[in-house]
């Protein structure tokens, strides 16, 4: 009597397994959005999106779903602030988590603890590493990796 056996030796891909934390970076700076979601994707840990229209930044928060939001305060036309607003008063987005990104304060300051609006902040200009650090403190633990 002969048997096969069929046995798979590879793992499954990591996306495959869990799919990565989303993060949603709303920048009016393209070079700043473009080279954070490359530098952030190289990591192989999140799946990163841009906007860089402020006034389009809710709805593709409502597009995207993400786990976390980075923003950057200081943009024309609509501040950070205002469209942290707007997705804290979104039910569906209510819970994301956003972490301002501003060149307004010190890295000291950052480091310290302030809030500004009721959320955490990362000074500019910030590194991979230190960006890498902020979106780990400040992700949800259910989103992490």
């Amino acid at each position: 009597m002969s048997r096969t056996i069929e046995a798979n030796f590879l793992p499954w891909p990591v996306e495959e397994a869990k799919e990565k934390p989303r993060i949603l970076v709303i920048d009016d700076n393209r070079d700043f959005t473009y080279s954070a979601k490359l530098a952030l994707e190289r990591t192989g840990r999140y799946s990163v999106w841009e906007e860089n229209e402020p006034a389009r930044a809710h709805q593709t928060a409502q597009r995207v779903k993400p786990d976390l939001i980075l923003l950057d305060i200081a943009m024309p036309e609509t501040d950070g602030g205002e469209v942290a607003a707007r997705i804290e008063s979104d039910p569906t987005l209510h819970r994301t988590p956003v972490v301002f990104l501003t060149a307004l304060v010190t890295k000291a300051e950052a480091r310290s603890g302030l809030q500004i609006q009721r959320h955490p902040f990362l000074a500019k200009p910030i590194s991979i590493p230190e960006l890498v650090a902020g979106i780990e403190r400040y992700l949800p633990a259910h989103a992490a990796c």
